[in-house]
């Protein structure tokens, strides 16, 4: 005798698919969640990504966009689920069964199913971090660094994450429930979801969006601290709004118009279109999350080719294949200790050079912080340490000849004058820090001699000028810089004993990053006011670590060594590089699990519809046809949206750093075209898969 216990637990079981379906969008999304969450909060990632820096605020927006991605994905599995259990919910209603009756099975296994895949999920993302992570080690770059570290305060966000889809499945059972209308509850699933057709005004409009959005949202932080000088807010980030408003559009241009123009053949994949058509609401969110995930992924992407080329590039211009320098009160190997030491790994320097600097401030502008996120321009006496050398012992260290006028003075800088955000154009006088005798200067402009550029200003003064300065400068306010190259091939053991003796050659007077500035501190020291420098904000370095990616990056007295900084650079940015591969694995994931599920969904929503085909007598090669026109958008438009929207970007943002566009930027965005090339093949490959899965759903052959 068939109960009504029975008789649900038949009709779940003609829902398994379906049920199925939903449990691994849930699986997925919870796995992917926290697994990203794991990452951004390890200590092993932290202790790396400087708080505050570039890196960390790109890491957390990628976050923030696969969030989005994976919370819309959530709750379009449930929605769907729900679509196809209104029609058991229909059948038990107009069998008499009440809501009363109906609402706890539901409840029970709508809280069976959703939890249960989502702890799943919550409990394969640490297995599947582990696997990922520990994979790199083995296969790509292993160091004392790569060590995973978790802290499972991650778990929080995963358990965020966990109420959200328990919730939004919970929503929905209560409101399918509280249907009156029985035939509209059976015939849910049947129902189609067009958007509302706009005119083909839509899609360029879409595109002005997205570049508007891009520009404003970029832009605007700047713009904000000029106009009202104070940083700005979070909430400034709104501006990037557009750009999801113009996805959107362009995504509604995608299905309910296409691409292409049908005047000639309108009749032409009249059923593909007419069935995105149909089902316009879900096609639409689909495509829009699966673009945002996959621009999230390329801009993770982005990182390693433009780091990689850029080093590589840096390392091979250099005239000198080593290069150091140190104050004069620190004992560091010379000429000789250095070419005996060379002798022992069987080999020989030449060409070495050493010529001495001198360390003065500099006074000028800088910005100083008030209450809230305001601040104020305030002219500074002592502003920074820059180091000075003189138009002879420059042309003897360099080999090219420059006239420095009295009372100027020369910044170094690269031949493309990139990088020179930490070079002080504005000074009026030099101080010798021991007399505190000033000496008034102007800028003159730039040397060019990429060796001696980066984040520690070198400069140039006049002969004279600069004897004048120095009279009773200590040792400590005066430094040396040599180079000198290998004579014939290198040697890494050369270059690692090299580095190693030259680090432990330093006192701990010199135990400190480039970041941190003797002259401001004396200047702060003097006022009564204690130097951030001195206080727990400051990075701490450690002559006992000096093989970390903190120490070789940001050492004050880091020296250059072509073959040590080429066959390093992957292992002394490890964490940084496989960080951001992890991310655009994670994202990538995520988009192509999405499409998979809407074209699977496709294909149990048009059954009917193919069926239909079947009998009316079309062939397996128009079917298949169908099929790809359906899956096709799914795949091909977030892909190039989502990958040509964030190259334009990434090229905008290497464009307004620094108002140029150079040899190197340009270098490290055609490795980003290959990289895009390569994942728009994998991208292919799991397009087909797909197709063929939607084959064999709908038993075409």
């Amino acid at each position: 005798m068939m109960t009504m216990k029975l008789l649900e637990k038949k009709l779940r079981k003609a829902d398994q698919k379906q049920a199925a379906l939903y449990l691994f969008c849930n699986f997925v999304s919870l796995m992917i969640i926290t697994a990203y969450s794991a990452m951004i909060l390890s200590p092993t990632v932290l202790l790396v990504l400087p708080e505050g820096g570039d890196s960390r605020k790109q890491m957390t927006a990628v976050f923030v966009l696969a969030l989005f991605g994976c919370t819309v994905f959530t709750v379009y599995a449930s929605c769907l689920f729900f679509r196809k259990k209104s029609k058991q919910l229909g059948t038990l209603m107009a069998l008499g069964a009440s809501r009363k009756r109906l609402a706890p099975g539901l409840f029970r296994e709508v809280l069976m199913l959703s939890g249960t895949s989502s702890l799943l999920g919550i409990f394969a993302g640490i297995p599947f971090v582990w696997l990922l992570w520990n994979g790199f080690r083995l296969f790509l770059v292993d160091s004392e660094e790569m060590t995973l570290r978790l802290d499972f305060r991650f778990l929080y966000l995963s358990a965020a994450f966990f109420v959200l889809v328990v919730a939004c499945s919970c929503i929905n059972a209560f409101r399918y429930l509280k249907r009156t209308n029985i035939m509209d509850v059976v015939r849910e699933e049947h129902r189609n979801e067009p958007v509302k057709q706009l005119g083909r005004w839509c899609g360029p409009l879409g595109f002005v969006l997205v570049l508007a959005g891009a520009v404003m949202g970029y832009s605007a932080p700047g713009v904000y601290m000029r106009l009202f000088h104070a940083y700005p807010n979070a909430l400034l980030n709104l501006l990037y709004a557009p750009v999801f408003a113009g996805l959107y559009l362009i995504m509604l241009h995608t299905v309910t118009h296409g691409w292409h123009i049908h005047k000639k053949n309108p009749y032409k994949n009249l059923i593909s279109r007419s069935m995105m058509k149909f089902q316009g609401k879900q096609t639409v969110n689909n495509l829009l999350v699966s673009t945002v995930l996959i621009a999230g992924g390329s801009f993770a992407m982005f990182y390693l080719p433009t780091l990689g080329v850029r080093s590589v590039l840096e390392t091979a211009s250099r005239p000198f294949d080593y290069f150091y320098h140190y104050r004069q009160d620190q004992h560091i190997p010379g000429e000789k200790e250095l070419s005996a030491m060379a002798r022992e790994h069987g080999m020989a320097i030449k060409d070495f050079r050493e010529v001495p600097y001198l360390s003065l401030g500099m006074d000028g502008t800088t910005q100083i912080e008030d209450e809230g996120n305001a601040f104020h321009i305030e002219y500074i006496e002592l502003l920074e340490e820059g180091k000075f050398f003189s138009e002879t012992d420059y042309e003897t260290l360099t080999g090219e000849k420059i006239s420095v006028e009295k009372g100027s003075y020369y910044a170094i800088s690269n031949d493309e004058e990139t990088g020179t955000y930490y070079i002080n154009r504005g000074a009026s006088k030099l101080t010798n820090m021991d007399t505190r005798q000033s000496l008034p200067v102007s800028f003159a402009g730039f040397a060019h001699y990429g060796l001696l550029s980066g984040r520690i200003g070198y400069y140039i003064l006049n002969d004279q000028d600069y004897s004048q300065i120095a009279r009773e400068l200590s040792a400590q306010w005066m430094g040396r810089c040599a180079c000198f190259n290998a004579d014939g091939t290198d040697n890494y053991a050369f270059a690692q004993d090299f580095y190693h003796t030259l680090v432990s050659s330093f006192g701990p007077e010199c135990e400190y990053p480039d970041t941190y500035d003797r002259v401001y501190k004396i200047y702060l020291n003097e006022r009564g006011e204690t130097y951030w420098g001195d206080t727990d904000q400051m990075s701490r370095l450690s002559y006992d670590r000096p093989d970390t990616t903190d120490f070789r990056t940001y050492w004050a007295y880091m020296p250059k060594s072509r073959i040590l900084d080429r066959s390093d650079f992957v292992k002394n940015f490890a964490v940084f590089l496989m960080m951001f591969l992890f991310i655009a694995i994670i994202c990538s994931l995520a988009a192509m699990v999405i499409g998979y599920t809407r074209c699977l969904t496709i294909a149990l929503n048009n059954r009917s519809v193919f069926e239909d085909l079947k009998r009316l007598g079309a062939s397996p090669a128009f079917l298949k046809k169908e099929i790809k026109n359906q899956a096709g958008p799914v795949f091909q438009f977030p892909g190039l949206m989502g990958m040509g929207i964030m190259y334009f970007l990434y090229f905008m943002i290497l464009t307004a750093n620094d108002g140029k566009f150079t040899t190197d930027e340009a270098a490290g965005m055609a490795a980003c075209f290959g990289l895009l090339l390569i994942f728009a093949g994998i991208y292919f490959l799991v397009y087909r898969f797909t197709v063929k899965s939607m084959c064999r759903q709908l038993e075409i052959l």
